[in-house]
């Protein structure tokens, strides 16, 4: 319960942010922003056109993003989310993650856990600060931060782990 509250908090800050537009919901008192600061050599290249959450994740896990309205399809691209199931064969997830971290209008990039650990050489050697891969944990599968590359990555930079 405390990772939802902590994404909807990081995602309504996010979008509060950088929006051009107020959102439909309100950003409940905060101030909305033309353009944010970008970290000195970070920049996104759709900035402008607005960008979106990837998601690779079982069947559970994109439904209820797209429930949430994180869906988008065009004609000329691929769509934001890859289900992934038992069936799914290792070189397919592969590909699918390394099609949405080349996506230039994708900021994030949410991941079930489990479906990392399938793919962990890729995600572990994933540099690139955009777009920010998160591991998150599925319905069946609870999240584990021992396996989590991206949070062990942080502990060594802060020295704690």
């Amino acid at each position: 319960m405390r990772g939802a509250f902590f994404l909807n908090s990081f995602l309504r800050g996010a979008f509060c942010g950088i929006a051009r537009k107020r959102p439909a919901g309100g950003c409940r008192g905060r101030v909305v922003r033309k353009k944010r600061a970008m970290a000195p050599g970070l920049t996104l290249k759709n900035s402008g056109k607005g960008h979106l959450i990837g998601v690779i994740g079982d069947e559970d896990t994109i439904t209820g993003f797209l429930m949430a309205g994180v869906g988008h399809v065009e004609a000329a691209k691929a769509s934001n989310y890859f289900v992934v199931d038992s069936k799914t064969p290792v070189p397919t997830i592969e590909e699918a993650f390394q099609k949405m971290t080349e996506r230039d209008d994708v900021a994030i990039v949410l991941i079930n856990q489990f479906i990392a650990n399938k793919i962990r050489h890729l995600v572990a050697a994933y540099k690139a600060p955009v777009p920010a891969i998160l591991e998150i944990p599925s319905k069946e599968h609870p999240y584990d931060p021992s396996k989590d590359s991206i949070l062990q990555r942080v502990r060594g930079m802060l020295g704690s782990g």
